[in-house]
């Protein structure tokens, strides 16, 4: 299934699209997509629904993030080989991880927002988890069951803020709206090889990354294990895996985005997004 949340925000209602790519409204059905609909047994149930049975829905409204209550927003750093050679930096013997704050999370197509100050804005596209099920000191070949299914993330950091403030890559990779999620959650039995997928974004029309999840340094599988060992993993969960080569930090001149670009970025199978770059807007 793909799962979606849909609406303005702060007002979304659950959804999925059909095998025709059409909207369906799931709100006569459960109330959100929050962690209590991401266990296999919540997933089975749904999936027994006929997709004809269920209103379309008309236009084309704003998708938010598929998941609702995201407690923890969690990032693997030089997670794949390319991206650690275009970097100059040693393969990691171990993960990188950071976090990003929930309130950096925002809708797949929803405008990103330069942080205020910002002179090195990046991008980042990665393959994102979502957890189905508590993982705590779980197992690799374990790890797998806990998972409700994939998305697709933009890991937007802040490069000056996360490499020359002191070091703590959390403050260049939370700020609002860094952190495009969706445009829908693709269930875990319909991902058969998260290992085999193509990554791409294009900032004005121009590629700037091209990669595939097996160059990945760590797997899906082993991240979810490592990251069980330190902290319990939460239905509803988000894990941002890695991005590939074609980043603007690593590239000669370096590149970053400004007021008026425009990114798409996708993986295959899980969808597109579309993001207008905006100048910092106090609330």
């Amino acid at each position: 299934m793909k799962l979606v949340r849909y609406g303005r925000p702060g007002k979304e209602k659950p959804g999925l699209i059909d095998d025709e790519g059409k909207l369906r409204d799931l709100s006569g059905v459960i109330d959100d997509i929050g962690p209590e609909q991401l266990s296999d047994k919540a997933l089975r149930k749904l999936s027994r629904i006929e997709p004809a049975s269920l209103p379309a829905v008309r236009g084309n409204p704003r998708m938010g993030v598929p998941v609702a209550r995201v407690g923890k927003f969690i990032g693997i750093g030089l997670n794949y080989h390319e991206h650690a050679r275009e970097m100059d930096l040693p393969v990691p013997k171990e993960p990188i991880v950071f976090m990003k704050a929930v309130t950096s999370l925002s809708g797949a197509d929803d405008p990103v927002m330069l942080a205020k100050g910002s002179r090195k804005t990046d991008w980042e596209v990665e393959l994102g988890v979502v957890i189905g099920t508590r993982a705590r000191h779980v197992s690799v070949e374990e790890a797998e069951k806990h998972i409700a299914g994939y998305c697709v993330v933009n890991d937007v950091t802040e490069r000056e803020y996360q490499l020359e403030r002191g070091g703590q890559w959390d403050k260049g990779k939370g700020c609002d709206t860094y952190g495009p999620v969706g445009p829908w959650l693709v269930t875990r039995d319909e991902v058969y090889r998260p290992d085999r997928l193509d990554l791409y974004l294009e900032v004005n029309g121009k590629r700037m990354q091209t990669g595939s999840t097996e160059d990945m340094i760590f797997s899906v599988p082993q991240i979810v294990s490592y990251l069980s060992r330190f902290m319990t993993l939460e239905p509803g969960d988000v894990i941002a895996t890695g991005t590939p080569p074609g980043v603007g930090n690593a590239r000669k001149p370096k590149r970053f985005l400004k007021k008026g670009d425009f990114m798409r970025l996708g993986i295959a199978g899980l969808g597109e997004q579309q993001q207008d770059v905006i100048s910092f807007q106090q609330y």
